[in-house]
């Protein structure tokens, strides 16, 4: 959470009474979140917020736990201090079952993931290819891997799997780096946290001048793990042999693994807290080389580090290169970098209008999504202020501030939305997910929310055909963790990518959605599958659900 105190920042301050103007309208969106059933309260803490820890939970999933083809949805928890300062943990992360009539049922005391540790974020792949969705779950403290055993029920097995750390952890995400068909692991570690320890009050806990939360400048930074996956539920660290353990310790706190350069091989792109964000480039030999400084994400287009927090991929103008979105402190915009081929990306933040709206937002889970269903990608991000102090002033930036969506003009450039939200309108957000809970073909999203209940928005678009792709892989990992979709309708292409985690701390629905506009039919489907085995499908009606199974031979 970078501050700053350079004569450009203090000019986008005095601009902030100019750029904070309504919004045109809201995004096809229907706020179901009371009758959802989601009976549940994000707890990080106490509202004052005086420690870092309080300020960073929030992590939300979709699951098809019970393999019934409908979504169900997975939250963390926070955790709170005794009378003492210390740490005590009762908040619990929930489970809730998809009843497929708009409702969920709390199902976490039979199932076995009712983790009390201070949760941050969750991961979903199935990590013994056994035909189940398994769960990964960072939290400050050890970390859970939760393997799914069939009828409703789940076990621990970090420590003997190898991957429980001990660290304050952050994002996960799983993706298979050597195509051998095992889902590998990447961690985000935060930095050290200690309450017996915490650092003197400086200008490094100022903001604006105001007294605020220590962090993350003047507290140590910590590496992130990846671990390789051995198959039978073994893991082992790999970071100093693939290389991704080079790099100076980091304040990481989103992560994506994507294939950016089309070259077969799976990447990773970590969002570092005011510190130059990561690019590992798979080289194909079980290594990565750091690129983000020459590949043009390492900073802002101006060459400055940001704070990043949320990051997704996604090809926004349909050219056949997947861009990327990275969401940052207020003060900043968001950035979206073009992907200019060649393995080069540009800022085109301000150019896109994503700049000058973003600039007063804190913003932390972001994700493509075509929401009205044109066959564009459109963003959602959700947003949230890390110190309740700035509430006493007149800054231009709550503390609870209302979560945004970017309509695609199919001109490279978004138009800024609002999105839906009951009572006040606004909270302070941090996990946000997508994904099609009741199977009717439209993005819904699901938003954490601190300190208060989460936000279920059921898309609502009033055309568009669409098509969502449930993709299983024989060869390649069971959760295709890689796979690549290209469907075709007309003179328009659009590509989508199976992956594990995600935005900030969450994890979206595995199957792929695609927007067709006005399109009834499609004309081909294209898979590469990550074997490298090749798949084409020919004509087909649109709006269904698609299940595909990789070809063995």
């Amino acid at each position: 959470m970078s501050v700053r105190t350079s004569l450009a920042l203090l000019a986008g301050h005095a601009a902030l009474r100019l750029i904070a103007l309504p919004t045109q309208s809201v995004a096809q969106f229907e706020d179901v979140s009371t009758r959802s059933g989601l009976d549940f309260k994000l707890v990080s803490g106490s509202p004052g917020k005086p420690y870092i820890l309080e300020s960073m939970a929030g992590g939300v999933g979709f699951i098809d736990y019970d393999n019934d083809g409908w979504i169900d949805i997975y939250l963390v928890n926070g955790g709170s201090f005794d009378a003492a300062g210390s740490p005590e943990s009762p908040p619990v992360n929930r489970l809730f079952r998809n009843e497929r009539n708009g409702t969920f049922t709390d199902v976490t005391n039979d199932s076995g993931v009712g983790d009390r540790g201070w949760g941050m974020g969750v991961a979903v792949a199935d990590v013994d290819n056994n035909g189940l969705d398994d769960l990964y779950i960072t939290n400050y403290g050890p970390n859970r891997l939760y393997l799914n055993l069939g009828e409703g029920r789940f076990r621990d097995i970090a420590q003997e799997a190898g991957v429980a750390g001990a660290e304050w952890s952050s994002s996960a995400a799983f993706g298979d780096y050597d195509r051998d068909g095992d889902a590998d692991l990447y961690v985000t570690n935060y930095l050290e946290f200690d309450l017996e320890d915490l650092p003197e009050d400086s200008q490094l806990c100022r903001y604006r001048g105001i007294r605020v939360q220590c962090g993350p400048r003047g507290m140590i930074p910590t590496r992130d793990r990846f671990f390789e996956n051995l198959g039978r539920g073994r893991f082992r660290d790999a970071a100093s042999e693939a290389g991704t353990a080079s790099v100076p310790d980091s304040y990481g706190l989103g992560v994506s693994w994507t294939d950016y350069d089309g070259d077969g091989h799976l990447d990773v792109y970590v969002a570092n807290d005011s510190t130059a964000n990561y690019l590992f480039r798979n080289n194909g030999d079980k290594t990565f080389a750091e690129v983000a400084l020459l590949a043009g994400v390492a900073l802002s287009g101006d060459g400055n580090e940001q704070a990043g927090m949320g990051v997704d991929f996604g090809d926004y103008d349909n050219d056949g290169q997947l861009d990327l979105v990275v969401t940052n402190f207020s003060d900043d915009y968001n950035t979206l970098y073009r992907n200019e081929g060649n393995g080069i990306f540009r800022d085109v933040s301000y150019r896109s209008g994503l700049g000058e709206p973003t600039w007063p937002k804190l913003s932390w889970g972001v994700q493509f999504a075509d929401f009205d269903r044109d066959g564009f990608l459109d963003i959602v991000v959700a947003d949230g202020h890390v110190y309740p102090e700035v509430d006493r002033y007149d800054f231009g930036m709550p503390y609870r501030q209302p979560n945004s969506a970017f309509r695609n003009r199919q001109d490279g450039s978004f138009e800024s939305l609002a999105l839906p939200a009951l009572g006040s309108g606004a909270e302070s957000s941090r996990g946000l997910a997508a994904g099609d809970f009741d199977n009717d073909g439209a993005i819904d999203v699901l938003i954490a929310n601190l300190d208060g209940a989460p936000t279920l928005l059921r898309g609502t678009p009033d055309k568009g055909h669409w098509i969502l792709l449930d993709l299983v892989g024989t060869k390649s990992n069971r959760s295709a963790l890689g796979a690549r979709a290209m469907v075709q309708t007309g003179e328009i292409t659009q590509v989508r990518e199976v992956r594990s985690g995600g935005s900030y701390q969450s994890q979206n629905d595995l199957r792929l959605h695609f927007g067709l506009g006005d399109h009834a039919r499609i004309d081909a489907i294209r898979i590469r599958w990550p074997s490298g085995t090749e798949q084409v499908l020919g004509s087909m009606a649109a709006d269904r659900i698609l299940a595909i199974k990789e070809p063995r031979q």
